[in-house]
């Protein structure tokens, strides 16, 4: 890997990427109608690709999607994920953490990172005019960090802060719970930091994770408001990094389990799934129309799921206050899909029942076809409110270019949804009934059915 020397010699690469000055009103003859233009995709030699819209925005986004996740940890480096959210000022060979923190805000822009447990991604968001002086950022924190050790020893405790924060929400911790039961490696990774590695983890982790993991053919550059020309220059700086697959990873292996968290708490969090979909796939889009089926949360600002038929099926049976929704996770090798439900410690039991049983009634093929039409409308709709965001089309983009190194276009993905048949979905819920089952719960669990007796 060729290092980054210094700010000024980076800097001076970003020349280029100044776009061109915009045109007085008084100037122009007539105001010039710009359209957005189609997304162009581009993919290098050394496995990086590109893709961009130009859309004329004032404000320019550009992402750097990782295959870096939390299934990429071993025993060694747990936690590594985690802390590298939240690192992204962290000195670097050719910016100091202040250069890099004060650059960023005197521009009003804003360099942020997230991640899943497949993927990271480095969002870097200011003005068109000001993209040479966020991309100098975004390069050397992902190509050139030097994670010194009393900065790396003072981010720590945030992990903490973080980690609690997060943990507030009793959903976090059974959705982690969940996926720690249903796999035995891999997607089993936590999103968060182990409290045992937690003021543990060392630079030499840190950048053990990233020679392994931040490699150019696990990488997708992702612009929104810049032409595909500059984009593919800053692109070029990418090119000394280092090349190849990195490491491969583990394919996620479904056992199936339960992890129960007695606390007293008065509400029952609970969540059972089966094995589901991969991403992208056909079986996949049964799923996700099978969720809208059940009820994948309300649809109303300030709304309610009282029109789901997991939410009717379970007020048949309980008058206290509850919720229900589908569950659908989908990953590159496995997926799950099941129910969640939130309820009064003492009608747990009535509740999640109820809900399993509505999921058995579609499996037997107790579905109308309205319901189905229903289902697919509200997909399509929120599949097109996604995107209408900016934050929301590029992890669009990036994440199918990370996954498939292409982008189907709208149209496509609407397509695709209107070809799911009735009997599609009746064998999606069929696959959640018969399959091996995975439950996580929290709560005063006294009366919260456990998976063998649930399935009796």
């Amino acid at each position: 890997m060729k290092l980054l020397t210094g700010a000024g010699s980076l800097s001076r690469r970003f020349y280029s990427l100044k776009v061109a000055p915009r045109i007085k009103a008084s100037a122009a003859k007539a105001p010039v109608q710009l359209h957005p233009e189609e997304l162009e995709l581009t993919k290098l030699p050394n496995g990086l690709v590109i893709a961009s819209v130009e859309n004329y925005a004032p404000a320019s986004r550009i992402g750097l999607f990782i295959k870096a996740g939390s299934r990429y940890e071993d025993s060694t480096n747990f936690g590594a994920s985690h802390l590298l959210r939240l690192a992204s000022n962290l000195t670097t060979k050719g910016a100091s953490s202040f250069k890099i923190t004060r650059g960023t805000e005197a521009v009003g822009g804003k360099l942020s990172v997230t991640s899943t447990r497949e993927s990271m991604a480095y969002i870097a968001e200011c003005l068109r005019d000001d993209v040479d002086i966020l991309m100098e950022f975004l390069l050397n924190v992902t190509t050139a960090p030097e994670f010194r050790r009393w900065e790396v020893a003072d981010l720590q405790s945030q992990l903490k802060i973080d980690k609690a924060v997060a943990f507030q929400n009793p959903q976090t911790g059974v959705i982690e719970n969940l996926h720690a039961a249903a796999y035995r490696n891999a997607l089993s990774n936590s999103l968060y930091c182990p409290d045992y590695k937690i003021g543990k983890i060392t630079p030499e982790e840190l950048h053990y994770y990233i020679q392994n993991n931040f490699t150019s053919a696990r990488m997708a550059l992702v612009g929104l408001g810049i032409n595909h020309i500059v984009l593919k220059q800053v692109a070029e700086q990418f090119l000394n990094m280092r090349g190849g697959l990195g490491m491969s990873g583990s394919k996620a292996h479904y056992r199936g389990g339960e992890i129960r968290e007695q606390n007293g708490d008065s509400l029952v969090h609970a969540a059972i799934v089966a094995e589901g979909a991969t991403s992208g796939s056909a079986e996949a889009n049964a799923f996700s129309v099978l969720q809208h089926v059940l009820g994948a949360g309300p649809h109303v600002k300030r709304g309610s799921n009282a029109s789901s038929q997991l939410h009717q099926a379970v007020a048949k049976g309980t008058n206290q206050p509850f919720d229900v929704s589908a569950f659908n996770a989908n990953y590159s090798d496995s997926g799950l899909f099941g129910i969640y439900t939130i309820s009064q410690a003492a009608v747990a039991e009535d509740v999640i029942r109820a809900a399993y049983n509505q999921v058995k009634a579609v499996a037997h093929g107790n579905l109308p076809e309205p319901d189905v039409i229903a289902a697919k409308n509200k997909l399509k709709a929120g599949y097109l409110m996604l995107i209408e965001s900016s934050e929301g089309f590029l992890d669009e983009i990036g994440s199918q270019a990370l996954a498939s190194g292409s982008y189907v276009t709208p149209s496509s993905v609407l397509q695709t949804i209107d070809s799911v048949a009735t009997a599609d979905v009746i064998t999606a819920a069929k696959k959640f009934v018969s399959g091996k089952k995975s439950m996580a719960a929290s709560g005063n669990l006294a009366n919260t059915p456990f998976l063998d007796e649930l399935e009796k």
